[in-house]
């Protein structure tokens, strides 16, 4: 592995981080670059530092480089340029990068850009009209490879002159004033970006690449082991857990495991269906010989409480539910509150297929007797691993199943009774440690209802009923006269990733923006998409009208 395989392009989070922050920012404004007072400490805490977001390169727990980003007026460019505006194109928010520092040994062109192209990531997901920079003269080529403009005089002392330089990061998805597409300029970051909205593959985290790449280990090493049970006590956590298995596989096996443990238990079986997850569950529940009977309600609604009631009185033999929680071909988000109240009101056991929920949105898997999950989807990491949540008392296959079904069969051997991807461990660790729940939890949630009423507004409707959508997953409804496909195909031109190839999509005419893994805030072009196709079908259908009368 090369030096430069081996780095690492983060948010800073860790206290060791942040006292070589520092120290680099002593060795570079003091020592360097004379701007301020010498310390006995040999660190220098910017003035903003509470403010401040760092990137960062990490090598082996060193800090070879860092910059500064923040967006709380007064900017430090507002200090040394008055009425900053003026030099600048139209915007609404602002973000800027200060601080840039490499150490001189490292100084090399693969950390200054992987410092720059994480920050522009971060600028992109913010949702930043504008950044701005003070590049140093000595470095203008590469800043204008970048994408980077210079505007304004040069500011700082004369052995130290730095030219202010912006980047549009609105203009790679907004339109110019003759509503022609703003083309990001030639060889920059923005000509290479691509706006993911599939539900699979997703955005990964970061630091998931690295870790998929890295030497394999043993899945029998103590430090494979260590690695392992502390990953599932972190996923357990995260969801509100009892117990969990890791799997290779993809989320039907998953699923199929469900099943597999649903056959050892005595009495029948309810299982929801309200659309073609729900029916992919049907389906293996036939395949697995189960006993159950089945609750069907249109696509884009949801259960209530009267029905499932209603259904469980009919029948005293009932012992589990299993359902999707979010049904991503309609995007319904299923009530697990609701559900986990019914079936403990019941003593019944409740299932769910958390594949498209669980690092969406949040979780709670509290009395939940079974829950699936995957390493790819919302969680941010590669496809290939299969999660089993499970409570304490889950029953034993007791021979009864195949090994690789039987979730007793794994506790037994501590979670790995079969040989299982280091790689894809270590891959799905870095997903989770490095990505900020909660955070993405709400800012999906604001980009959603944000892009939901734009997209109403266009005359368009959401599949989904108001009171049960899914915080993470739009389907869109579009009309006769608009080809799913073609729509799909226009955005996909533009870098913008829906989800509109699958049958049950094409079929029924949906296409769907999905906020999964590592999303970025959607840009305003989905929707002007939309609202110009819309407008040329209506103004179609209006003439064809005018000719058949």
């Amino acid at each position: 592995m090369s030096d430069n395989d081996s780095m690492i392009f983060k948010v800073a989070s860790e206290p060791y981080e942040f006292e070589q922050i520092h120290e680099l920012n002593y060795q570079t404004f003091v020592d360097e670059i004379p701007q301020h007072q010498q310390n006995e400490k040999q660190k220098l805490v910017d003035k903003f530092h509470k403010e401040n977001t760092y990137v960062i390169c990490l090598r082996d727990r060193e800090v070879l480089g860092m910059i500064a980003l923040r967006d709380k007026r007064p900017l430090s460019m507002d200090d040394k340029l008055e009425n900053l505006e003026s030099y600048l194109p139209p915007f609404k928010t602002i973000l800027e990068y200060r601080l840039l520092a490499v150490k001189k040994q490292h100084r090399n062109t693969a950390i200054f850009t992987g410092i720059m192209k994480k920050s522009f990531d971060l600028a992109i997901k913010g949702g930043y009209d504008i950044a701005i920079i003070s590049g140093t003269t000595r470095q203008a080529r590469l800043y204008r490879h970048l994408g980077f403009k210079p505007f304004g005089p040069l500011v700082g002392k004369q052995d130290a002159l730095y030219q202010p330089m912006y980047i549009d990061v609105a203009g790679a998805i907004e339109l110019k004033k003759s509503s022609q597409i703003l083309k990001p300029k030639k060889g920059s970051e923005m000509e290479r970006l691509l706006f993911n909205y599939l539900p699979g593959p997703v955005s990964i985290a970061e630091g998931v690449m690295e870790a998929n790449s890295a030497e394999p280990n043993s899945h029998r090493s103590q430090q494979f082991m260590d690695h392992f049970n502390e990953l599932r006590n972190v996923l357990c956590e995260r969801v509100n857990a009892q117990g969990g298995q890791i799997m290779m596989g993809s989320g039907t096996l998953a699923n199929d495991v469900v099943a597999a443990q649903l056959s050892v238990l005595p009495g029948r079986g309810l299982v929801l269906v309200n659309g073609e997850f729900g029916n992919r569950l049907l389906d293996q529940a036939i395949r697995a010989g189960l006993d159950f009977d089945v609750i069907q309600v249109d696509e884009g609604k949801t259960f209530s409480r009267e029905m499932l009631e209603e259904k469980i009185s009919q029948n005293e033999n009932l012992a589990w539910i299993w359902t999707v929680h979010c049904e991503t071909s309609t995007g319904v988000l299923n009530d697990i509150e609701m559900l986990r109240k019914l079936c403990n009101g019941h003593g019944l056991k409740l299932c769910l297929d958390g594949i498209s929920s669980i690092g969406s949105c949040d979780v709670d898997l509290q009395d939940v007797y079974l829950a699936t999950a995957v390493s790819g989807k919302g969680i941010g990491s590669l496809p290939g691993l299969a999660i089993v949540f499970c409570r304490e008392d889950v029953e034993s296959g007791d021979r009864q199943l195949p090994c690789y079904f039987d979730l007793a069969y794994y506790e037994a051997r501590q979670g790995v009774p079969f040989t299982i991807s280091s790689n894809a461990i270590y891959a799905l660790n870095a997903a989770v440690s490095n990505s900020d729940w909660q955070t993405r939890f709400a800012n999906v949630k604001q980009w959603s209802e944000e892009l939901r009423s734009e997209i109403e507004e266009t005359g368009l409707s959401i599949l989904a009923e108001e009171q049960c959508r899914a915080p993470h997953v739009t389907t869109i409804v579009l009309p006769d006269s608009i080809s799913s496909l073609e729509m799909g195909k226009l955005l996909e031109d533009e870098g913008i990733l829906t989800s509109y190839r699958s049958e049950y999509l094409i079929d029924k005419n949906h296409i769907q923006i999905c906020f999964m893994g590592e999303c970025q805030k959607p840009p305003r072009l989905i929707t002007y998409f939309l609202r110009e196709i819309m407008g040329q079908a209506l103004a179609k259908d209006s003439t064809a009208k005018i000719g058949a009368a």
